[in-house]
């Protein structure tokens, strides 16, 4: 083993400790290499004599550290002025033996690890050194993220925090989180891309189900931390560690990466819901690729995502931090700090690999078109009805997910009649809130009215919403989906199934009924399919549903096609 970084300590009895804070194996060896022995039955080490008089040293357990940390021992000077011994009796490592301060003086640096020191400025510690045992450090470090002001409640009360990441030049970055007061203080002066050195902060373990920071630590500021805007501090870069995007299949999903790729396309910018906050959120997809032969979608979310179209356009090489590697619709990849054209060695190579490769954008794809979410599928991504067959979608745990070009050949339709108008629709409950928001079942009761078992509530009237079954066709094969009531309202141009209804009622004729369908039969689309087996009695069926469709853009088409044939 090859061991970087340690701290040796003297404790009582004149032991001395070493404690290991960073090692590399490098190798192995079938044999013993000298004669190790253990340490308790042979005594004091060191040279630290047992039987002179000889008191131990005064710093505490954690009190010298060696020359690998700047030749500073934990009385601030260095060992060769100092010694291991000394008639110190100050447990915490004053400087002045007869200092009786139980906390030593302040020029003395009594911390457990080193601190590099430049002339005229404070002690600075890495974030890679922090630990439990020290709490007066100072850390020079760049702002690479912060988080909008939110507000919080809860049985101990309520406030408001934000949180940035800190990357300094030892390459790790740690989470800062700030609360009440100290927003107030500080979050008007932290500005993203610059550096400051902070001080005064709390450390606690940190939850890494919700931290991807390499620190193991995070940090939480109050109102009398310090912080100090660093002008003089050295330029501190990202920190890399790619993956090529080939490599991603054999990765566990949840887990981080950062990936540097050229970006194919840029799909469109669009909302969904979230089922968390029930806040509004955009994103965008993006196809990226790098030269591994493989593809993979990249989702970005808030101003990242309405950037997107502006930015990366016409294929440029983008560094993405820490995207969360997902298994939705094959790989995804998902959020990630976006650098373009970052100024690396790597970034140049790939653009010169993607400028002069003639079979650039013929990659593997690792990604099912479409994930199930919001946004528009890529011409790139696109599959073909047979692919549910030949690919076999739907046999995995998970659902799968594919974009295709169709037509609708037939839609099916029930005739018109009965008291509800015989249409191919649901009555739905009139609640358009919590929980139902006009999704689930309503029965209407023997005085006319509406009851939903959802909300256990009962309404005058109902909302009637579309369920329908097609059938879809390509060159290649034709498949049958189901269509539910946004999608089949963008197939009708916005009708809705209760306009029909009232139709009917009014005049008692299916014909708009009938016409609405027939207006809809062989219009031709791109849909995004889920693909997924469902228990229906004792068998067990693929069944696969649209979730989005759009309407072909035969000028964007037309330009597509010429770049795909462009690209062979």
């Amino acid at each position: 083993m090859k061991v970087n970084k340690f701290m040796i300590n003297t404790i009582k009895d004149n032991k001395r400790i070493s404690i290991i804070t960073d090692l590399e194996v490098v190798g192995k060896e079938d044999h013993k290499i000298g004669e190790p022995t253990d340490v308790f039955k042979f005594g004091p080490v060191g040279g630290i004599a047992g039987g002179n008089n000889q008191q131990p040293t005064g710093g505490g357990m954690y009190g010298n550290v060696t020359n690998n940390y700047g030749g500073m021992n934990a009385n601030g000077g260095t060992n060769a002025q100092q010694g291991v011994g000394g008639g110190n009796s100050n447990p915490y490592g004053s400087s002045n033996g007869g200092n009786s301060n139980p906390y030593g003086n302040k020029s003395s640096g009594s911390s457990p690890i080193a601190r590099t020191a430049p002339t005229g400025g404070p002690n600075i510690t890495p974030i890679s050194a922090l630990n439990m045992y020290a709490n007066r450090w100072v850390i020079r470090a760049k702002v690479t993220e912060k988080s909008p002001v939110r507000t919080w409640q809860n049985a101990k009360g309520e406030g408001h925090l934000f949180s940035i990441i800190l990357l300094d030049s030892s390459g790790y970055d740690v989470k800062c989180t700030f609360f009440k007061e100290a927003v107030d203080k500080f979050e008007p002066i932290i500005e993203e891309g610059k550096t400051y050195t902070f001080s005064g902060g709390r450390l606690k373990v940190a939850n890494m189900q919700y931290n991807n920071c390499k620190s193991q630590f995070e940090i939480t500021f109050d109102q009398n931390s310090e912080i100090h805007l660093d002008d003089q501090g050295d330029q501190i870069q990202e920190v890399y560690e790619f993956k090529k995007i080939a490599e991603l299949e054999d990765m566990e999903p949840g887990g981080y990466c950062d990936i540097l790729a050229v970006v194919k396309s840029v799909g469109d910018v669009g909302t969904i819901i979230s089922k968390k906050s029930g806040k509004e959120m955009m994103k965008c997809e993006l196809l990226v690729e790098d030269n591994s032969g493989a593809d993979v979608r990249l989702t970005l979310w808030g101003l990242d995502a309405q950037n997107a179209p502006g930015l990366y356009t016409n294929a440029p090489v983008v560094a993405f931090k820490k995207c969360r590697l997902g298994d939705y619709g094959g790989r995804s990849l998902s959020g990630g700090k976006p650098s373009l054209n970052p100024n690396i060695q790597e970034a140049n190579e790939l653009m010169q690999w993607w400028n002069s490769n003639e079979n650039r954008g013929q990659s593997r794809s690792l990604s099912s078109a479409g994930g199930g979410g919001g946004g528009r599928d890529t011409f790139e991504s696109r599959k073909e009805v047979c692919s549910i067959k030949q690919e076999h979608m739907g046999n995995n745990d998970k659902p799968d997910y594919l974009s295709f070009k169709a037509t609708f050949n037939f839609i099916k339709r029930e005739k018109a009649g009965g008291d509800d108008g015989g249409g191919c629709w649901y009555t739905a409950c009139a609640n358009a809130g919590e929980p139902c928001k006009n999704m689930y079942k309503a029965t209407q009761t023997s005085d006319g009215n509406w009851h939903c078992d959802k909300c256990q509530q009962t309404h005058p009237n109902c909302v009637r919403r579309f369920i329908v079954s097609a059938c879809l066709a390509d060159d290649t094969a034709t498949t049958w989906v189901s269509l539910y009531n946004s999608e089949m309202e963008t197939l009708l141009g916005g009708v809705t199934a209760d306009t029909l209804y009232q139709e009917y009622a009014d005049t008692g004729s299916k014909d708009s009924y009938d016409s609405a369908f027939l207006t809809a039969s062989y219009t031709e689309w791109v849909v995004t399919c889920k693909v997924k087996q469902e228990l229906v009695g004792d068998e067990t069926r693929t069944k696969t549903s649209v979730v989005r469709m759009s309407p072909i853009d035969y000028a964007k088409e037309n330009k597509s096609l010429l770049n795909a044939l462009a690209a062979y």
